[in-house]
């Protein structure tokens, strides 16, 4: 077995810790799930230990290749799993059920807080290259010359596959205006106030009349379920509040809304319907996989998704 105790072992383990934040970074968002970023820091790290390192100029940028194999492997592996999941199942329950290493809930809302539910729910549709082609460029600035040999692709070919990433990603743009922005703070206030608890801030965001639509899957209930009157529904979001944790702002078909997500997965959508004074007068809420495919799920500020810092890498 090899001696890790040595001056060079050393230095290797010294210079992984140091990166770790950045290595969990970019893990985190190639993978959407902290309990799967985990696995692949710790293979990354198996492999780094085997690496003859004499030859190695930027450790930190040779850590980031080594961390972006493990996870584009994981990608495919986790594609074609999808793959078998749908050609052996019915489509409309082609989402694969949760496995038992799916981690630490808390762990997993921290991580959608910190890169968005939405970018998750986005990058979760793109193909493995597409991913990290995204992913590292317009998120880490690695120059896409330096991306190109990951994914066995050219600079130009690494180039298109990222700007079709980007365009996912964007969606179709909102409505612009003073409507726009009344019903972004409202879809905001209304997710706050159920993390929050607050049942008073609820209700005055809701039309009186205010009638919710969620179908059988939700709740789940044999059939679809509608709740009217302001204090009803609240009282429903309410209940929601846990799954509330995972749930953050998107543009669903370029409107206003809210996406639920679980390891970067989809679980459900909530669409809004506004009256003339800004007040929340429907709410649809989606979990039927079929739905949710078909609904255009894009990032509000996609500027401002989850950015790291620049890591040359080190081929």
């Amino acid at each position: 077995m090899e001696d890790f105790t040595g001056d060079a072992g050393l230095r290797l383990a010294a210079r992984f810790e140091a990166d770790r934040p950045h290595l969990t970074a970019v893990a985190h968002r190639l993978l959407g799930s902290a309990a799967e970023a985990d696995d692949a820091l710790q293979e990354a790290w198996l492999r780094a230990r085997q690496a003859d390192l004499d030859a190695v100029r930027n450790p930190t940028g040779w850590l980031t290749t080594v961390v972006t194999r493990v996870c584009l492997n994981m990608l495919r592996a986790r594609r074609n799993r999808r793959e078998e999941f749908t050609g052996a199942q019915d489509d409309s329950h082609d989402v694969p059920p949760r496995t038992a290493d799916a981690g630490d809930p808390a762990r997993e809302a921290l991580l959608a807080d910190e890169v968005g539910v939405a970018l998750l729910v986005v990058l979760d549709t793109l193909g493995p290259a597409e991913r990290v082609a995204f992913v590292l460029h317009d998120l880490f600035a690695v120059p896409f010359a330096e991306i190109a040999p990951l994914i066995g692709k050219s600079p130009a070919a690494t180039r298109q596959l990222a700007g079709r990433a980007r365009r996912r990603v964007q969606g179709g743009p909102a409505a612009s205006g003073t409507d726009a922005v009344r019903r972004r703070r409202a879809v905001e206030a209304f997710l706050a106030a159920t993390r929050e608890g607050d049942f008073t801030a609820l209700v005055a965001l809701l039309d009186p009349e205010v009638v919710l639509h969620a179908d059988a899957l939700v709740v789940p209930t044999p059939e679809p379920v509608t709740v009217r009157g302001a204090e009803p529904v609240a009282r429903g979001a309410m209940a929601a509040v846990a799954r509330a944790q995972c749930t953050g702002l998107a543009l669903l078909d370029g409107e206003f809304g809210l996406v639920m997500a679980e390891r970067g997965r989809p679980r459900l959508v909530l669409a809004f319907a506004f009256g003339t004074d800004g007040r929340i007068t429907g709410i649809d809420v989606v979990a039927e996989p079929g739905r949710l495919r078909k609904t255009g799920i894009a990032v509000v500020d996609p500027g401002r998704a989850g950015a790291g810092g620049r890591a040359e890498l080190d081929q």
